[in-house]
C-alpha cells in the first residue's frame, strides 16, 4: 500500500540543485519531512538545496533543531545550502540562533536560483 501524500513534501529538480517547499508550519513530523527529503536529494547527486520558506507562517524550536540537521548533513555533503522566502519574523529568529551564519539567504526561489549560478561561475581571468 502506498503511503499518503501527507508523509511527503513538494520537490523539483532544476539542474543539480533541489528546491524543497516547507509547509506553513516547521515542527517536528514536517521538519523530518523536509530533512529526509534534503537526504534524499542529495543521496540522487544534487550539489545544492534551496529550501523554499514562502508559505511558512512559524518555525517551531523543534523544526529548527531539524534545520541545524540539514545544515550539518549539507556540509558534510559539501552542498550548497539556500534558504528563500523567509519572512522577516523567521529570518530574526535564524540569525538569533546562528542558521544564517551556515546558509545563504535569497528573497525568493528565482534569487536562490542566481545564486547558484554566480556560485557555480569560474572565476573570471582579467588579461596577464
Amino acid at each position: 500500500m502506498a503511503e499518503p501524500a501527507s508523509l511527503f513534501v513538494r520537490s523539483r529538480c532544476v539542474g543539480t540543485a533541489a528546491v524543497i517547499y516547507a509547509s506553513d508550519y516547521l515542527n517536528k513530523l514536517s521538519g523530518e519531512r523536509i530533512e529526509r527529503e534534503c537526504k534524499r536529494q542529495l543521496e540522487c547527486g544534487c550539489q545544492t538545496l534551496v529550501i523554499d520558506f514562502r508559505g511558512t507562517e512559524l518555525v517551531n524550536s523543534i523544526g529548527v533543531s531539524i534545520l541545524l540537521g540539514v545544515i550539518d548533513v549539507a556540509e558534510k555533503s559539501g552542498a550548497q545550502l539556500i534558504f528563500s522566502d523567509v519572512n522577516t519574523e523567521t529570518i530574526q529568529l535564524f540569525e538569533m540562533l546562528g542558521l544564517t551564519r551556515h546558509v545563504a539567504l535569497a528573497k525568493d526561489e528565482d534569487e536562490a536560483l542566481t545564486l547558484l549560478n554566480e556560485f557555480a561561475a569560474p572565476p573570471q581571468s582579467f588579461g596577464h
